[in-house]
């Protein structure tokens, strides 16, 4: 049976020649595989090879059919490729860490500068580098990036939202006994078109990096008679958040009561009234 095994015609199970077909081809059996599947050429095994790693030469490739992994040697190309391998490995390991730390980094100066433009406009331009100058630079580096991370956080806090739900629990009860048939509540906060605002990253973020500049404008078009740029710019804020707010209170408490008034109509009434409507275009058209 061995002898039989040994004389039986080789076949490439990728590009299915014989031995016959062509005497120069180098076989190769690589795994555990028996009969057709045991032999391939090794011209072919190697192309197969390279579509499996796709260029990855380190990648591990096995049998299709028995799974053993493939025994890949390379040639000793010398001390200096070697090194060359090894920091190309090394910098493939370390650059997704130093992208990180680039973005950050990106990131930190970019509040630290955020900061500065902070402070010069807020106490005035020529004031704002003054302190700064004066400043102890550790300071400067600590204190600088937490502008813009203090301004986001104050954005997340929805005080309007709040207020908003002491009027609707406290005026409705008034204004609508219980059980009247006209009032149904929400179940949910009711937002409009807005529904996501208070998820909203990128409203949060640029609502609280413009405030800066929106609090100074205010400033200087509601109290020019401020003594200092910095008093300006404080009542500027502090006026356009109450007024912001309570336009925003406003509007939400409008979206509610439109909400809580709403009413469905019954299909039949529904369909008369179309049906009439349809009528009255068609005299209107004659």
């Amino acid at each position: 049976m061995a002898n039989s095994e040994e004389q039986t015609e080789k076949h490439c199970w990728v590009c299915f020649a014989t031995e016959n077909d062509d005497y120069s081809s180098e076989w190769v059996s690589p795994c555990r595989c028996k009969g057709c599947t045991k032999w391939i050429h090794q011209e072919c095994l190697q192309r197969w090879l390279d579509e499996k790693q796709k260029g990855n030469v380190g990648s591990v490739v096995c049998c299709p059919q028995c799974g053993t992994e493939y025994q890949i040697v390379f040639p000793n190309m010398g001390a200096l490729v070697y090194f060359l391998q090894q920091i190309d490995r090394a910098l493939t390991r370390i650059s997704p860490f130093a992208a990180v730390g680039v973005v950050m980094g990106t990131a930190y100066w970019s509040a630290v500068t955020y900061g500065a433009v902070t402070v010069m406009q807020v106490v005035g331009h020529k004031k704002g580098l003054c302190v700064m100058e004066r400043a102890d630079p550790l300071f400067l580096l600590m204190g600088l990036p937490t502008i813009p991370v203090l301004l986001v956080l104050s954005k997340m806090i929805r005080w309007e939202d709040y207020i908003v739900r002491l009027w609707q629990r406290y005026s409705y009860n008034r204004n609508y006994p219980a059980g009247s048939s006209r009032y149904i509540p929400p179940q949910h906060s009711v937002d409009g078109t807005s529904s996501a605002d208070h998820i909203s990253v990128s409203r949060t973020l640029c609502g609280a990096l413009i405030f800066p500049s929106v609090a100074s404008l205010m400033g200087k078009l509601l109290f020019r008679g401020a003594s200092s740029n910095f008093q300006r710019t404080a009542l500027g804020g502090i006026a356009f958040t109450l007024i912001k707010g309570a336009l925003k209170i406003y509007f939400k408490q409008q979206q509610y009561i439109v909400q809580a008034n709403r009413y469905i109509l019954n299909y039949p009434k529904r369909e008369a009234q179309s049906t009439g409507g349809e009528e009255d275009t068609e005299d209107s058209e004659n």
